[in-house]
């Protein structure tokens, strides 16, 4: 597992999902420069980096995007993902841009099955048929695509169908990521954000499909103790560590931050056969919901 640098490079977005992460930041955070950006780039580099995913916001909106995938690919980097709601790769011309100026791979964002789900949280009216398309037009160039679906009350009973449909779309890799309670999310908690036992047995249907056609699928923000004989498909165990630069805000390490900060075990959780592995759920679900969910395993599942 190499470095990989996060550089958030525009907060400008064509959804306006009710779990946003990013909250008002498209209103108050300026979009960097192709300065700002190289200089990302270059320190990043300096420090060990040989992956970078350029993400936001919406990235494809930023005029230079492809300018700073030319950059990373002539600076060494070996891998470049674009992290996105995948709506503009509808447009070939511009998906070849970016795949000839050096891409890796594309991971676009789908929340739901159909068109009135996915649509009814991204309140972007087409863009289920936008992203779908994208995808489609990806693989028909022979690019990578992993996906990203954010767990939340409106659209968790349809993981089943969408772990099908990314079967049908050829996705190399697939993810359910339990939403984190902040930005919009926080505002929109008391409805949006789910228990996660109550949608575990859908997440784990979706993984089943997934290993019945070899993809990779994975969870992230799920702990341990509810993935009992999913252990394989916990994302905190291969996500990079790397830089995070997020506006004004720069992080060393999101590793460290999510491990440290971002995240939360229990006291209980000590004597968990897990412990030193999981990372536990993101701080705000348990200001939620409380610890009754998470049971400590004394003994490893035979699954």
């Amino acid at each position: 597992m190499g470095n990989r640098a996060d550089i958030k490079i525009t907060f400008k977005c064509n959804n306006h999902c009710d779990f946003c992460a990013q909250g008002n930041k498209r209103d108050t955070v300026t979009q960097l420069t192709k300065e700002q950006v190289e200089n990302d780039l270059l320190d990043a580099a300096s420090k060990g980096a040989d992956m970078v995913t350029f993400t936001g916001g919406e990235p494809t909106l930023h005029p230079q995007l492809i300018d700073f995938v030319k950059f990373a690919k002539k600076h060494g980097y070996k891998y470049i993902q674009v992290q996105t709601n995948g709506r503009t790769f509808l447009y070939m011309d511009f998906l070849k841009k970016l795949r000839d100026a050096g891409v890796s791979e594309l991971s676009p964002s789908l929340h739901g099955a159909c068109s009135a789900t996915h649509d009814g949280l991204t309140h972007a009216p087409g863009s289920f048929v936008q992203t779908v398309s994208g995808i489609m037009n990806a693989r028909k160039i022979g690019m990578s695509v992993i996906t990203n679906t954010v767990v939340t009350s409106k659209n968790y009973k349809e993981f089943p169908k969408m772990a099908a449909l990314f079967a049908n779309l050829g996705v190399c890799q697939f993810q359910f990521a339990f939403v984190h309670i902040i930005g919009t999310a926080e505002i929109n908690k008391n409805w949006l954000v789910p228990k996660k036992t109550e949608v575990l047995p859908y997440i784990k249907q979706g993984l089943d499909i997934g290993r019945r056609y070899h993809i990779r699928c994975y969870t992230e923000a799920i702990p341990f103790c509810l993935m009992q004989g999913y252990e394989e498909c916990v994302a905190e165990q291969i996500i990079p560590e790397g830089p995070v630069f997020d506006g004004n805000v720069h992080l060393e390490n999101y590793a460290d931050y999510r491990k440290n900060i971002g995240k939360t075990k229990a006291e209980s959780c000590k004597k968990c056969i897990y412990y030193s592995r999981c990372e536990g759920p993101w701080c705000e679900y348990p200001e939620l919901y409380g610890w009754d969910e998470f049971v400590p395993v004394l003994k490893e599942s035979c699954n």
